[in-house]
């Protein structure tokens, strides 16, 4: 298991990383794009600068998240790491929104008559290098994401992936632009349209789960009945109920009462609730949130 401190500064080191590269490849693309003459690849580039965004949002949530419990906020900071992910969520949701209304309006252009300009290879290679990087920073993050296990880490490699997927429909078109012809374009917007769909899932699930355990959702089936499993199997416990569990960012919150032979003393019955919170850290995590109350079995 990883420290909070440990946890908060693998985040903020990978998240810093992919902003350096991301604050390099927004810049190439403009570039690109002005020196290519191509409007698709400048909003890429755009597009890209939500990921600066993101990645300060990300940083700034991950080390507010990594404070101990506090006067203000006994249950500590994890919160804020949810919050950050729901961010991240709803921005690439907004994304995908423009992204269906920039492709959509360029087909409507066609269909009446206009025509896309053609651009250059320089913003085709562009599109190309996008591609590769922002697939690699998706893979880095998520991998350090599901080590430490971060909701919000794990937003904002979805991100970086978002952008591959509009840098695909921004090769796709100026590709078939420059092999098949100016009115190949097209291809361009259509890729674009199908691609923001995407988006919108891997928004819809990002949101819908950060906002789950916003409003105190149960985490997973397969948590809770880890969480049973415990409490059931351990010496002593001869039933339980009123069993509770949330999340609180990285860490679960247990309410529960065990029942206990009703002729053991107090210290006797005390050690068996140790008993259960020590096996509820040792699979869950020693920043567990953890109320175990006992009563006599009858």
């Amino acid at each position: 298991m990883h420290t909070e401190n440990e946890r908060s500064g693998t985040a903020v080191k990978v998240t810093v990383n992919g902003m350096i590269i991301n604050i390099v490849l927004t810049v190439f693309k403009f570039i690109a794009g002005i020196l290519g003459n191509s409007a698709a690849m400048i909003a890429d580039a755009v597009h890209s600068l939500s990921d600066f965004i993101t990645d300060v949002v990300v940083i700034v949530g991950l080390k507010a998240a990594g404070k101990p419990a506090d006067n203000n906020h006994h249950y500590g900071h994890g919160k804020i790491e949810t919050l950050c992910a729901a961010f991240v969520g709803i921005v690439l949701f907004i994304i995908g929104v423009e992204i269906l209304a920039s492709g959509l309006s360029k087909i409507l252009l066609v269909i009446n008559g206009g025509k896309l300009e053609q651009p250059g290879m320089i913003a085709f290679i562009a599109a190309v290098f996008s591609i590769l990087t922002k697939e690699f920073l998706y893979r880095y993050t998520l991998s350090y994401a599901k080590t430490i296990k971060s909701n919000a880490m794990v937003a904002n490699a979805w991100h970086h992936r978002s952008d591959a997927f509009s840098s695909v429909g921004t090769m796709l078109g100026i590709g078939g632009a420059i092999v098949l012809g100016g009115k190949w374009a097209i291809l361009d917007p259509i890729a674009a349209v199908i691609l923001s769909f995407f988006i919108f899932k891997v928004a819809f699930d990002i949101t819908y789960k950060s906002t789950n355990e916003l409003t105190e959702a149960a985490p997973e089936k397969d948590v809770i009945e880890g969480i049973q499993h415990i409490i059931a199997s351990t010496n002593g416990v001869k039933d339980f109920h009123k069993l509770k569990t949330r999340k609180v960012g990285n860490n679960i919150a247990t309410d529960v009462h065990i029942q206990v032979d009703k002729n053991l003393s107090l210290i006797e019955a005390h050690d068996i609730c140790t008993e259960v919170e020590n096996r509820l850290r040792e699979k869950y995590g020693k920043n567990s949130i953890l109320y175990i109350h006992c009563e006599p079995y009858m």
